[in-house]
Order: C-alpha cells, then structure tokens, then sequence
C-alpha cells in the first residue's frame, strides 16, 4: 500500500486543531489510516496553512448558477424573490454551463458534500457526473391547500428520481421552501412523508417575514398582489415566524433552518424547546454572504452559540453569493464576529455539516477508515484549495 502523509503549520480532525507536530496518514486515495505524532519518515508533503476535511456545503440552489451578478443587491427579500421570478429566461444549455462551472468551483474551493434546494430536476444531470456527495432537498412552494396532494405526489416522484440516478451514498427528501410560501396541508403532508430525515426550510430570512404573520402586513402583501393572490397562504398567526410553522412537524425530522436573519434570542429558546419535547433535531445555518447581500444583516450568531445551537454553513446560490466556498462563509463570520475560535468555525464547516446530513460516518473528520477529502486553507481563512 502506497502512502501519502501530510504536515502543515496546523492541521484541524474535525474536533480539534493540532500544531505542526501532527502528521495526517492515508492511502493514495485518502482514506484515512493515522494522525501520528511520531517521526513520520521521508515524502511528508508540507504545507503553510491549515490541513482539514471536506467542507460540508448545507445550504445551495445549484440550479441558480446562471443568476450570478444578475440580481441586486441590498433590496430585500420580497424585492429578491421577486427578481428571481422575472429575469429573461435562459437557455436550458446556458444553464447546464454555468451549474457546471459552479460545481467545479465548489470542489476545487474544498466542497465535498452539498445539501441543495432542488425546485426542478435540470441539476440532476450535472450532479450525477459530479465529484460532490448531493442531499436533494425537493422544495415544494405551494400556496393552496386544493393543490398540496397533487404537488406532493409530484415532487414525491421528483425525490425517488433523484434517488435512483445519483450514487448510493447521495440522498433526497421533500422540503418546505418557506412559510410564506406553504399552505397548511401542504406542511402537514411533507411532515407526513418526511418521518426520520433530514429536511430544510428558509427560516426568518427578512423581518418582513415575522410582520406578515404576527400583523399582517410589510412588503409581502405586495408581493402576494403582484403574483394575484389576495390572501396569505396561512392563517395570521399573531406569532414570529418559526412559532407558526416548527409546530408543523412531530416526526423525528433533523430540520435545517437556514437563514434565521432575524430570529431573537426568545425564538431561539422557543425552537430548541419545541425540538426537545417533540424529538426533533434542529439545526441552524449560516449564510452570511448572502444575508449581507440581500438583506445588509447578519444573524445573531451570539445567540446561537449561547444556547448551544447546532450550527452549519451555507453559501446559497450564484443569484445572493458572489462565490460558493465555505473558506469566504467562515472569513465573513471571522470578520464580524472575531472572538469565536477558529476551531469553532472549521468544525461548523465539516463535521456539524456532515452530522446534519447524516454522513458523519464517512464525512466530516479525519478518522480512520473515512474519506472524507482533505482541503488546504489558509491560516487568515482567505482562501482554500483541495488537496486530495
């Protein structure tokens, strides 16, 4: 057996960040087989930097990569969205470029695995010649209770393609986008099909989102009128947002909630509490290039941390991201936020994300026997490159 061993100003497992006296040991195809402390003999490949695994990419809308530079920024939620919806149509063709020019982007910034929004089924051609491990999030967006069986059942069907096209090792499950977008049937059939798995919804993303429910007013009325609807998909609440629509599931679901812009510290406990008592798993990620890009606000990742959140990253898409790398996630959190540790961050990049989509077993550290990439970053989070 062929080995290749690994050395680097620090090198980080998963859980913890080691000097440059700890040298990683695989085969030639990286699977894992030591972290030695010992003389580890003569073609150590030595690095400036910090060693680590594959990053794990919680949050994207692959099928958005044509939308690079072609949305503006700072305008809201309700404004993006519906920017979103009215850009020209593009070619199928031009779209199956620019997937693949940003999948290849992921995986050479250090993408291993990649949670992504699936509203139709054009990615899954680019996905199945992929180097990515993919979890498939179906995201339904459903405003009438008349339809939900009918766009169930097709984005049902939609998720057991996924599943037969992709390798073993990938996955697919239904999901909510939003609840603004979702009507109560349809949240109650998705929590129906998803027992067990791992789902995702856009969470708190714009303030506009608590005022519609808990009021009834902000920018999403307008919204609603421009598409020609003249009532809200859910019944006023009185409640924020993740009160209204977490009470939903019951089903052992890990749910990603991915945004959470503007969750306060009281929805936060509300959440966790909610997930204990009803076993669920929550998990809360962080797209902060994005926030800032639609929203110019970033979540309270203070509050997050305090109650002992489970939190991954996310890069979103082309449409609110000016690059999909989890290294540029982790510099902007660093950036606001320059008291958390890098240990910290590197673990919310890898082994958080790994767990969250269940594939902590093959993903995420580097223990024997896994595979899970190694990616070089620079010691200032600047950059990142893969390495095997």
């Amino acid at each position: 057996m062929a080995y290749c061993k690994f050395q680097a100003d620090q090198l980080f497992t998963g859980r913890q960040l080691h000097n440059d006296s700890h040298t990683l040991v695989t085969d030639e195809k990286g699977t894992v087989l030591d972290i030695i402390t010992a003389d580890a003999g003569e073609d150590v490949q030595q690095f400036s930097g910090i060693l680590m695994p594959g990053h794990v990419n919680c949050h994207c809308h692959l099928e958005l990569s044509h939308m690079r530079n072609r949305i503006p920024t700072a305008q809201g939620l309700p404004a993006f969205i519906s920017a979103v919806m009215h850009l020209p149509q593009v070619e199928q063709e031009e779209k199956n470029r620019h997937m693949a020019l940003a999948d290849q982007e992921m995986y050479d910034k250090g993408i291993i695995a990649t949670g992504d929004i699936s509203n139709q089924m054009y990615s899954l051609q680019q996905k199945a010649k992929s180097p990515i491990q993919w979890y498939n999030f179906l995201e339904l967006t459903n405003l009438n209770d008349a339809k939900a069986l009918e766009r169930v059942a097709l984005y049902s069907r939609m998720a057991d393609e996924f599943i037969q096209a992709l390798p073993a090792n990938s996955a697919a499950a239904l999901s909510p986008h939003a609840v603004y977008s979702v009507s109560p049937l349809t949240f109650s059939l998705i929590n129906t099909c998803t027992k067990n798995k791992t789902i995702s919804i856009h969470n708190q993303e714009c303030a506009d989102e608590d005022e519609l429910l808990m009021k009834g007013s902000g920018r999403f009325i307008a919204f609603y009128e421009s598409i020609g609807r003249k009532s809200i998909p859910l019944p006023l609440s009185g409640k924020s947002s993740v009160r209204t629509w977490l009470p939903c599931f019951n089903n052992r679901q890990t749910i990603i909630l991915v945004h959470n812009t503007y969750m306060t510290e009281e929805d936060i406990v509300f959440a966790n509490t909610y997930a204990l008592q009803n076993e669920l798993q929550l998990v809360y990620c962080l797209c902060p290039n994005a926030n800032v890009y639609i929203e110019e606000k970033l979540p309270p990742v203070d509050l997050f941390i305090k109650h002992n959140c489970h939190i991954v990253l996310g890069t979103d898409s082309y449409g609110s991201n000016r690059e999909l790398s989890i290294t540029s996630e982790m510099a902007a959190i660093r950036a606001h936020f320059p008291h958390i540790p890098a240990a910290t961050l590197l673990q919310w990049a890898t082994l958080n994300g790994a767990e969250a989509l269940h594939w902590e077993n093959s993903l995420g550290s580097f223990e024997k026997g896994k595979k899970p990439g190694i990616v070089l970053v620079k010691n200032d989070l600047s950059d990142s490159v893969r390495i095997l």
